[in-house]
């Protein structure tokens, strides 16, 4: 698999957890939207898309099915981020 184009939208709150809405292509061929950037007590992370079920909780609408994966689409999205922040400035 591979990501052949990511791009990033900066949330302008400053104090705010969630930092960036991102979206990545698939070998141009799949679109994924909504993948949230957020910094937590342990740096950056992403959160896959997702729906809030009937009871309160929720549930991803797509995730990677490995590791190998979360890790090349989370250093994919995190690149992009650091380059539109570095932009911004």
């Amino acid at each position: 698999m591979k990501i052949t184009d990511v791009r990033v939208r900066l949330v302008s709150k400053d104090d705010a957890k969630l930092k960036a809405v991102a979206s990545i292509t698939i070998e141009d061929s799949i679109v994924v939207h909504d993948i949230k950037v957020i910094n937590g007590r342990d740096g950056l992370f992403i959160s896959m898309p997702s729906r809030k079920t009937p009871d309160g909780e929720f549930k991803d609408i797509v995730h990677p099915i490995n590791t190998e994966t979360r890790e090349m689409v989370k250093n994919a999205i995190l690149a992009a981020y650091e380059a539109e922040v570095n932009k911004a400035e």
